[in-house]
């Protein structure tokens, strides 16, 4: 099981590291946004490789069979292993190439209240916020919690759906 896990989880990592290194540079041209849309079917995709694993541990180690419990398991580590490289690769990124990214996510977000129609009341309240979560954002294990907390909207529901459609029981002659 180790192998199998270890493989998927670590393919499914680097396609969501490869990814993230590949729109950052892009990230002030697409907009907050559209790399938050690209961001998560980017992890819809690395995720799929949850399937994928959890068959190929099916047909090997399974012998063709599988619990839903056992395939759950199988998925949740590789979506943890792919989640790790995914929080390693953002720290790196974060604390050497994009120091100005809090402060870029918060003019964002405060300009997105204004845009809306949010009143000065709200848009003060909403700057302090911001200010609060950058002082918090740069502490590196706040950071990396944050980050690991991203991917896991996708991440859970395609291991349940993957683990539900993957199950195989031995047929009772």
């Amino acid at each position: 099981m180790k192998k199998i896990v270890l493989t998927f989880g670590l393919i499914s990592g680097a396609l969501l590291s490869a990814m993230m290194l590949a729109t950052i540079p892009f990230i002030d041209k697409i907009g907050m946004d559209r790399g938050m849309v690209l961001g998560y079917t980017t992890m819809v995709l690395a995720f799929l490789l949850v399937f994928f694993g959890i068959r190929t541990y099916r047909e090997t180690a399974g012998n063709g069979q599988i619990s839903f419990g056992r395939a759950l398991g199988v998925g949740l580590l590789i979506m943890v292993i792919a989640t790790i490289c995914y929080v390693v690769t953002w720290e790196i990124v974060y604390f050497n190439f994009l120091p100005d990214f809090g402060d870029k996510y918060a003019a964002y977000v405060i300009e997105k209240a204004r845009a809306a129609g949010a009143s000065p009341e709200e848009i003060a309240r909403q700057t302090e916020e911001m200010k609060q979560f950058k002082t918090m954002y740069d502490n590196p294990l706040y950071n990396a919690a944050f980050t690991f907390l991203e991917p896991l909207p996708v991440g859970i529901p395609m291991s349940l759906i993957s683990a539900a459609i993957l199950r195989k029981r031995r047929r009772e002659d």
